[in-house]
């Protein structure tokens, strides 16, 4: 298979695109054959053609019919099917009768790896499932193969189901970033920090110091934004937290951390420093300029006008919340504050999956329950935080999040012929409410397919699977 050639992110507060086009790559067999181009009008790469196209841009615009032009790495064009053949024509034509094309999902917090301890242990606090089961499987299995392992599951999972950038914390993150690449995902990727020892680092000076190398690797590399991850204020005392941030700014990058996850670490930060965790990181000046804090659960209201002042974006995870008994964040709180508001799924060990259409309706669901007002977060809100909202709490905005000229090509498209999307009197409402990650037929990051008719180009998806479950078999016997 034939891929295009980098065309380079500088990452830092300034995003830069370098534009370029390049040859669509050959089709795979079992594929429909690649169209040749029609006479007359610029050629590019694809047209995704026919489809109703969800644009989440800022008039909120839905196309049905409409069509996509991609050129290389970015999104050329959005109009009527009339128009773009009219002004296009495509090496490649993708036809999308009968299907949804939005831009791709934005899981703003996960820990890929962790995919390999899916189910390992269940129906617990998070306390509890951390010091008592996560924790010392990982002392005992966690290696650069077995990351790589775990990776490559997650980007299976993660293709097949619409997602086409996410951010991490977890530990070798470099090899989490060489497998995202090579499986063609986008990633926003951060080196853990941890006060107590840990498979890759010993000590928090030595996270540090693979956190600046990872950066420096992998800073200029298309598809990969290094980060810096401290854990959390409760796992790290202030010096180090400092550091992180101090590193983040020095290189330029993203700052991620968990936030305010559980009211035991309100508890520990009010015993500790006698203010809550959100009050404490923004006393000791812990911000970096794209800051993303994960949860955000138990968050005071004068704390969500804080948050949202200083610009910090936030990752809500419904599912991973509601399954270990955490709480429910103050979405509606966000919003109304205008937070830089995203969605994750948080690792699958606590989901247990990475489906962020699942993600999209449990927030939906979870805070019309919560609040008691079925008006609370709507369809409309919960593709927003999957979407644009996402790669606005990264401060990817400006490149992601939608389908608009200029952008990049990150796209994905669903079917809507099972039973159950029939019928379909609003798109938004059906991908928020009906839709489930396997109905995805098409994932395209960077201008590059990493899916088609349900085949993965970028992954050997059986060897992928046996991989994975021989590393069970080394968690199996880890733990017993």
């Amino acid at each position: 298979m034939t891929t295009c050639p980098a065309r380079g992110w500088a990452v830092g507060l300034t995003l830069l695109l370098v534009l370029g086009g390049c040859g669509a790559p050959p089709t795979p067999a079992g594929l429909p054959p690649q169209s040749a181009p029609a006479a007359g009008g610029t050629e590019v790469s694809f047209v995704i053609d026919n489809a109703t196209v969800v644009t989440m841009d800022g008039a909120g615009r839905v196309l049905s019919p409409g069509s996509v032009a991609v050129d290389g790495t970015r999104i050329v064009a959005v109009d009527t099917p009339e128009a773009i053949a009219a002004r296009f024509r495509a090496r490649e034509r993708i036809d999308g009768t009968g299907q949804i094309v939005l831009p791709g999902l934005i899981n703003t917090h996960t820990h890929a790896p962790m995919v390999l301890y899916r189910g390992l242990a269940d129906d617990l606090a998070l306390m509890d499932w951390l010091e008592k089961y996560i924790f010392p499987a990982e002392a005992r299995t966690v290696s650069p193969e077995f990351v790589r392992t775990g990776t490559r599951l997650a980007a299976l999972e993660m293709i097949r189901s619409g997602t086409t950038l996410y951010a991490d914390m977890y530990y070798f993150e470099e090899e989490i970033a060489a497998e995202t690449k090579a499986a063609g995902l986008r990633g926003v990727l951060g080196q853990t920090i941890i006060q107590f020892p840990v498979p890759d680092a010993k000590a928090p000076a030595l996270g540090l110091e693979r956190a600046k190398a990872f950066i420096q690797r992998f800073k200029d590399d298309p598809l990969i934004i290094p980060a810096v991850a401290p854990h959390s204020m409760y796992t790290l005392d202030q010096a180090t937290l400092l550091a992180a941030r101090d590193l983040a700014v020095e290189q330029d990058v993203p700052l991620l951390i968990h936030l305010a996850e559980t009211e035991d670490e309100v508890k520990i930060a009010q015993e500790r420093y006698r203010q809550r965790p959100a009050t404490y990181l923004d006393g000791i000046k812990f911000w970096a300029p794209v800051t993303l804090a994960a949860h955000g659960v138990w968050v005071a209201p004068d704390e969500v006008t804080m948050l949202a002042a200083r610009g910090v974006g936030v990752s809500h995870n419904p599912e991973s919340n509601m399954k270990l008994a955490s709480g429910a964040a103050p979405v509606p709180a966000y919003l109304k504050a205008g937070a830089k508001l995203g969605l994750g799924t948080d690792g699958a060990a606590s989901n247990n999956d990475l489906d962020m259409f699942e993600a999209m309706r449990q927030a939906a669901f979870l805070h019309k329950l919560v609040s008691k007002d079925p008006r609370v977060v709507s369809a409309k809100e919960a593709l927003a935080m999957a979407t644009i909202g996402g790669a606005r709490a990264l401060g990817l905005e400006q490149r992601l999040g939608s389908i608009e000229p200029g952008k990049l090509a990150d796209i994905i498209a669903v079917r809507t012929s099972q039973p159950r999307q029939v019928p379909m009197y609003d798109p938004v409402s059906h991908l928020v409410y009906t839709t489930h990650g396997d109905d995805v037929v098409l994932s395209m990051v960077n201008g590059q397919v990493l899916m088609r008719d349900g085949v993965v180009r970028t992954l050997n998806e059986s060897q992928v699977l046996q991989q994975a479950r021989a590393a069970a078999d080394q968690v199996r016997n880890a733990v017993r």
